[in-house]
């Protein structure tokens, strides 16, 4: 996954130490609760579509940003769905980050699916009990989107 212009001019000053950074992720449902996945690029894995809010970004706006980039179809942000602090994670050049997620509820409003090499390497629609495998955080995020009432998740 591509690194973002401010991420890397920060790691000059800060080097590998640990850097806490805002993540969003959207949870894209259609009409038929089908979630929209990509499989991400970097690692081959599938995933929600996500990323790295940048300076000045509003968070649903980096969400809809980041959808239309890896997956080319375009959405509409419903509702907050959880609020994450993730476990500390280095990365194989030896960067250290801790995000804070915040996953959306999304529904699709128009665009087509295309694959954006530089991201993605497929891009589908699953029912939610064909789920290929996922890392179980993702599976949580999907759960508390998939769930009526729309309160969000967090830990307590």
């Amino acid at each position: 996954m591509p690194v973002p212009d401010f991420l890397t001019k920060l790691r000059k000053h800060v080097g590998h130490d640990l850097l806490p950074l805002v993540g969003v992720t959207a949870v894209v449902l259609d009409d038929e609760g089908r979630v929209l996945l990509h499989q991400r690029s970097d690692d081959g894995r599938w995933a929600t579509p996500g990323g790295i809010l940048e300076p000045g970004e509003q968070p649903a706006q980096a969400v809809v940003r980041e959808v239309r980039e890896e997956t080319g179809v375009e959405i509409e942000v419903e509702r907050l769905a959880t609020v994450i602090g993730q476990e500390p994670h280095t990365y194989p050049n030896g960067d250290q980050v801790q995000f804070l997620d915040l996953a959306f509820r999304c529904r699709p409003v128009g665009g087509r699916i295309r694959i954006d090499e530089d991201e993605s390497l497929d891009v589908a629609w699953f029912a939610p009990d064909e789920l290929p495998r996922m890392a179980e955080r993702i599976l949580e995020r999907i759960r508390w989107a998939r769930e009526p009432g729309g309160v969000p998740y967090f830990e307590r």
